[in-house]
């Protein structure tokens, strides 16, 4: 197991656990398991919906506003309006049997010289929006939020102790997904996650109850191994999300390294095409062998 997750169709159940138990994976391997990124907007719902994805991953934010009172809308900031409410999306998603994954980021709207800063409102409305569909919706949720500064990161984190309480203050019972902002730059080298990154991590998550997955960026793991080992060992509740930025140079062979060094069981990968093809076809071959 990744992790001392909930029953059989609780918010917290282990998604390997899960997918295997109706038949959509064939083994307790990470890497088995299909994203669909930024499912927002009503056609790439629908397209994700349609999919082969077991997870769907959509972003969550307050109407550009900055309204303490608006509904939760389907958003990847910069953009902050949309066709899609937090309301419509899960109407439709409790149709099928996907996993579920929110992402809240830390938002900023300057208008003149008025600036509004707002990480925190849409998580309470939404974890309310939440609660109202549980009855129908017996199956891993994931919330997310960056909560720390990571690799030339920015320090617009999500106040990590009032998130986490915010959110189980409504249901303890869920996945938290806790991560740093990065950046990354063609043109120098890439320092990885350092040790007091992963400790300031572990400090935040060492009291929770629930299963934590840990986002990190593909092309910052390798530099990063033995922090990121260090880290999964202090819990078996935690695991590793790898994900990557559009423009981020890495190889199939990076991916493969981070494969071969860290538990198949404890690290899913929500990455982009074509490297996410590649990478799947590296690991076909090497299992068949």
């Amino acid at each position: 197991m990744t992790a001392t997750a909930g029953g059989p169709g609780s918010w917290s159940e282990n998604i390997l656990e899960y997918f295997l138990r109706n038949n959509q994976i064939t083994t307790e391997d990470g890497a088995q398991i299909v994203w669909y990124h930024a499912a927002n907007h009503k056609v790439q719902v629908n397209e994700a919906l349609r999919s082969t994805a077991h997870m769907i991953e959509a972003d969550v934010v307050l109407p550009s506003d900055g309204s303490e009172h608006g509904q939760p809308i389907m958003a990847h900031p910069p953009e902050i309006n949309s066709d899609n409410t937090l309301q419509e999306w899960l109407a439709e998603v409790i149709k099928t049997n996907k996993g579920i994954k929110l992402d809240f980021k830390r938002v900023i709207i300057i208008q003149g010289f008025e600036t509004s800063i707002y990480s925190l409102a849409a998580v309470e409305p939404s974890m309310m929006l939440l609660e109202n569909v549980k009855r129908h919706l017996k199956r891993p949720v994931w919330i997310n939020a960056d909560v720390l500064p990571g690799p030339n990161g920015n320090s617009r984190v999500v106040d990590a102790k009032p998130f986490i309480d915010t959110v189980t203050s409504f249901s303890p019972d869920v996945t938290f997904s806790l991560g740093w902002t990065t950046g990354w730059h063609p043109e120098k080298v890439n320092e990885g996650y350092s040790w007091t990154m992963v400790k300031e991590m572990e400090y935040i998550c060492n009291e929770l109850n629930q299963p934590v997955t840990f986002p990190v960026r593909a092309a910052l793991v390798r530099q990063s191994c033995s922090q990121l080992l260090w880290l999964l060992k202090q819990s078996n509740r935690y695991s590793l999300t790898i994900w990557t930025g559009k423009n981020d140079s890495y190889s199939t062979e990076d991916l493969l390294f981070i494969r071969d060094h860290f538990d198949k069981k404890r690290v899913f990968y929500d990455i982009l095409e074509p490297q996410n093809h590649e990478f799947k076809q590296a690991i076909g071959i090497k299992i068949n062998l």
